[in-house]
């Protein structure tokens, strides 16, 4: 859910940002992000899968099964519990979203503006694009 929310804005970004740079091809440009994007979320999401499970399988040993009516079961839970597995979770969690993010500010800085890889131009125009998507639901007429 969280991949799906910040793709879509990463896209938006992408879009506003060739069309304000007069960039040839946008939609093309547009495309490109979102399959770096996606490709990411796979092989990320399926890494941090495979470790996931590597995890439960060291420390549960043999016996460790994927049964959803063993989750009570505490020799089966797998060290996700307490303050490591809030962390770990987290991380598993937000880290392919945040590296597909990042990716895609790579390619924007570097092949859509040509710009510099630095700071100030990795992240250019996303705080303008929030700031559009929250004046976009200002009504007209109360100005």
């Amino acid at each position: 859910m969280i991949g799906g929310i910040l793709g879509i804005l990463v896209l938006v970004w992408v879009y506003q940002t060739a069309t304000k740079a007069n960039v040839s091809n946008v939609v093309m440009w547009v495309m490109i992000c979102a399959v770096v994007y996606m490709a990411s979320q796979f092989l990320l999401i399926g890494g941090s899968n495979y470790l996931i499970e590597s995890m439960r399988a060291s420390e549960g040993g043999e016996a460790y099964e994927r049964d959803v009516l063993s989750i009570g079961d505490r020799k089966n839970v797998g060290g996700f519990q307490g303050s490591k597995g809030t962390f770990s979770s987290v991380f598993f969690e937000l880290f392919p979203p945040l590296a597909g993010f990042l990716l895609v500010a790579f390619v924007r800085t570097k092949f859509v503006l040509k710009e510099s890889l630095t700071k100030s131009n990795l992240f250019s125009g996303f705080g303008d694009m929030l700031k559009s998507i929250k004046d976009s639901f200002k009504n007209p007429d109360n100005k």
